[in-house]
């Protein structure tokens, strides 16, 4: 397996070389175009996917046809068969947001390495956590924030720092995209974006969405 695997599941696990080497030897490379579905809900699954490059969502439709998010997968998350071997059907559809790169292992191969290897064992823990944390902080906005409140709180999470304290979202957010996040519409959110725009709290161009005052947006989550 080549060197860049390696030294990705080395940063990723936080082991060894040669635990590395014994990772990567196991791993199958694959790659998806954008909006290509990965995993299928309802099909049995027995393989372990880790994400390279690239995102993917997993993703449901809800009881009045919504689609709803379940989990994001970026750099260095998996998803699949983690720790089971009992090819129950997939909860989720999962779809490449964009061009995704990853690492494919047997459900039996990497339940092995976790057995074999505590750098794996641990790291996966971490992850599991991380995802779980992340779920259950949606489940709370959801149930405890307004829609305005959600569409706030978001915008928030996608920034990143930029100059004179402005926080910046690049390349401009897709309001479609976003309504499913925060299980919404794409009407709202565009609704609730044109409001802090006209309010100076936002600026918009074809590449990207500033907020101007991200501590006003702040406050303003409810």
């Amino acid at each position: 397996m080549d060197g860049d695997l390696q030294t990705f599941v080395q940063r990723v696990f936080a082991c060894s070389p040669d635990t590395a080497a014994a990772i990567a030897a196991r791993a199958a490379r694959r790659a998806y175009a954008a909006r290509d579905i990965v995993l299928r809900q309802g099909d049995a699954c027995s393989e372990t996917w880790l994400v390279m490059t690239g995102r993917a969502q997993a993703l449901v439709y809800g009881a009045e046809g919504q689609m709803v998010l379940l989990q994001d997968y970026a750099e260095g998350d998996l998803f699949g068969a983690i720790a089971r071997l009992d090819g129950e059907p997939h909860e989720a559809n999962v779809v490449a947001v964009e061009t995704l790169k990853a690492a494919l292992f047997l459900a039996t191969d990497f339940l092995n390495l976790i057995e074999t290897h505590s750098a794996v064992g641990l790291a996966v823990s971490r992850l599991l956590l991380k995802q779980l944390r992340a779920a259950t902080g949606r489940m709370v906005e959801q149930t405890t924030l307004t829609v305005a409140g959600r569409v706030y709180a978001e915008l928030l999470r996608l920034a990143e720092p930029a100059e004179g304290g402005r926080q910046v979202i690049r390349p401009h957010p897709v309001f479609s995209a976003l309504a499913v996040r925060i299980h919404s519409t794409r009407e709202t959110v565009s609704r609730e974006v044109n409001k802090l725009e006209r309010r100076g709290i936002v600026l918009r161009d074809a590449a990207s969405l500033t907020i101007v005052a991200p501590e006003r947006l702040r406050g303003m989550i409810r």
